[in-house]
């Protein structure tokens, strides 16, 4: 059974923008989201045509991406320091789960 359309829109992961429709809500190129693809940045969905579906996950990504080329650090940097960010929230969020699962949360 498919998904409730709602459902769907919530989903920050559901790849619901083309290439073209990504390039454009990020003032990029079809061409700077590839590279993004290629430095292993984001890996979007491929529709069963083999064209690239991003989600709105993934758009963030690539706008931080973007504002960080703009400022002057290479894509490749700017690709690894984003990865890592990411990592590293993820795994700030897990400890902070973890801890408030075993009541040693720190209140502050």
């Amino acid at each position: 059974m498919g998904q409730n359309p709602d459902d769907m829109f919530g989903d920050e992961n559901y790849p619901a923008y083309t290439i073209g429709q990504a390039a454009e809500m990020l003032g990029t190129t079809q061409d700077f989201l590839r590279r993004l693809d290629e430095a292993k940045l984001i890996n979007p969905h491929r529709s069963t045509g083999g064209h690239r579906r991003y989600s709105r996950y993934q758009l963030r990504l690539a706008a931080r991406a973007r504002e960080m080329v703009d400022q002057g650090t290479a894509l490749e940097a700017a690709c690894r320091i984003i990865i890592l960010e990411d990592q590293l929230e993820e795994a700030l969020r897990q400890n902070q789960d973890q801890n408030q699962q075993h009541g040693t949360g720190h209140r502050g």
